[in-house]
């Protein structure tokens, strides 16, 4: 998937929330409107593919944190969030070196 590709789905597109995902999601505490802004704002070199149909994003979320967003497109492409994750220590270092 081209950047531009990934950016016309996800600025234009709906995100999926259920029970599932949402708990998921928020027991690492981050919120669904803020994995929703770290999609809409990614930068390369992301979206990464990490698997036949799942994507990742790492990218600022509050209060300058880096979280990591992993999410599938659902056949109509629409985003279903499977996890997000903020990012500390070593992780958070390495990405604001680049």
């Amino acid at each position: 998937m081209t950047r531009r590709q990934f950016l016309n789905k996800i600025v234009r597109r709906d995100f999926r929330w259920d029970d599932w995902n949402r708990e998921h999601d928020t027991q690492h505490g981050v919120p669904e409107w803020e994995s929703e802004h770290v999609l809409r704002f990614a930068r390369r070199p992301y979206p990464r593919q990490i698997g036949a149909s799942k994507w990742q994003v790492v990218g600022r979320g509050t209060g300058n944190r880096f979280v990591q967003i992993v999410y599938a497109l659902e056949p109509d492409d629409v985003v279903y969030i499977i996890h997000a994750m903020p990012l500390g220590g070593r992780r958070t270092r390495r990405k604001r070196r680049n």
